[in-house]
């Protein structure tokens, strides 16, 4: 299994969904916060790659929803400046494993990099076993759930 160093904004819901994920799969997971990092623009470019500058941007950030900053317009320079200055911008998360980085968590994507497997199997034995259980009356008669 993989160590994975996953930059996240903490309290992110997504984000520790996507950190459970990986857990469960049994890859360990050590998280960063994403935004009080030191970033430069060339350790911010290893995550990007050669994906559309567009594609860097977290769509959700306050300053890409009112429109004042619009990531199609944009140069990689100008790109790189703005999430420096304001991290919120960098879509999230960013991940690393060895040399390999990426950005943002494509179930597919992540499956076919580190693996996912054993996150399917492990939550496919957890149902199985709910499913044959009684889930619905108390299991302590003696001590009520009240």
């Amino acid at each position: 299994m993989a160590t994975i160093l996953f930059y996240e904004k903490p309290g992110c819901l997504n984000n520790t969904r996507q950190k459970a994920l990986l857990l469960a799969a049994g890859h360990k997971v050590v998280a960063r916060n994403l935004l009080t990092e030191s970033w430069t623009a060339a350790r911010l470019q290893q995550f990007f790659g050669d994906l559309p500058v567009a594609s860097w941007f977290n769509s959700s950030a306050p300053a890409v929803k009112s429109g004042a900053i619009v990531p199609k317009k944009l140069d990689a320079t100008t790109a790189l400046q703005l999430m420096i200055a304001e991290p919120l911008l960098i879509r999230r998360p960013l991940m690393q494993v060895g040399e390999r980085c990426e950005v943002g968590f494509d179930i597919d994507r992540v499956e076919a990099w580190v693996g996912l497997a054993s996150a399917r199997d492990r939550i496919s034995a957890t149902y199985a076993t709910l499913k044959s259980q009684d889930l619905q009356t108390c299991p302590q008669p003696r001590n009520p759930c009240q």
